[in-house]
């Protein structure tokens, strides 16, 4: 009896919840794709992946273009030799009044949150279907359902991903490829760091009183892309210590 071993990408995953996801994957036996912007921090995850005897490679990405975006999906094709798992977990997110927002803050904010998820899913998915099975997760935030002073751009560019999240379940479910979402909460990682007691200060005001680990959010990316949630289709999974619910 033989094994499949699953082909996933994963964005973002030099550090914080891509990383956590990625090391979740390959701890589950899939040939997993680390990308990011930081080649060096890129090359440790492979290298600890490989050391706890998972399978892992890494490939440079930003995401802020068409071009990175495209290269991207070429690249996971050739390494991996097709990929049965996409993570879009790259994002990129400032906090600030509307009236301070600016026409290149915007265009940089859906390049990365809106557009590269666009666009790899587009050139991947396909092959998903016509192999009969695929696993997309997007990674979105509470602040995509919840209004917070200063989440506008951030907040609308992680809503536009949600929305896409449902349409390609309707698009690519009935060839057998899932589509979910996670929308974490307050998560302490090396990109959330310099917010400093305000993270923690919006942890304290959800029912788990507390801020989360990168590893909870990835536990949840792990279900989603199992056999488990083969019937889960569409659906968005609220990792945010039960701040929706209230």
């Amino acid at each position: 009896m033989t094994t499949t071993v699953r082909r996933a990408l994963v964005t973002g995953s030099t550090s914080g919840i891509g990383q956590a996801i990625a090391e979740a994957f390959a701890a589950q036996g899939a040939h997993v794709l680390i990308t990011g912007r930081d080649a060096r921090r890129g090359e440790e995850v492979v290298a600890a992946i490989r050391r706890a005897h998972g399978k892992a490679d890494f490939a440079h990405a930003d995401l802020s273009s068409v071009a990175s975006a495209t290269n991207l999906a070429a690249q996971a094709e050739r390494i991996l030799g097709g990929v049965d798992i996409l993570v879009n977990n790259a994002g990129i997110f400032t906090f600030g009044p509307t009236a301070e927002a600016t026409a290149e803050g915007f265009d940089a904010m859906y390049a990365t949150n809106v557009k590269a998820p666009l666009l790899l899913t587009g050139r991947l998915a396909p092959a998903m279907a016509e192999r009969g099975w695929g696993r997309i997760v997007n990674i979105t935030t509470m602040v995509a359902y919840i209004g917070m002073a200063g989440a506008a751009l951030y907040g609308s560019s992680k809503a536009a991903l949600q929305l896409l999240t449902q349409a390609w379940a309707a698009e690519y479910g009935p060839a057998g490829v899932t589509v979910n979402s996670i929308a974490p909460g307050p998560v302490r990682t090396p990109g959330t760091a310099g917010m400093g007691d305000a993270l923690e200060q919006i942890g304290k005001t959800v029912p788990a009183g507390r801020v989360a680990t990168p590893a909870e959010i990835a536990a949840a990316a792990a279900f989603l892309t199992s056999e488990a949630a083969s019937y889960v289709n569409g659906a968005t999974l609220a990792v945010d210590g039960g701040r929706v619910a209230v």
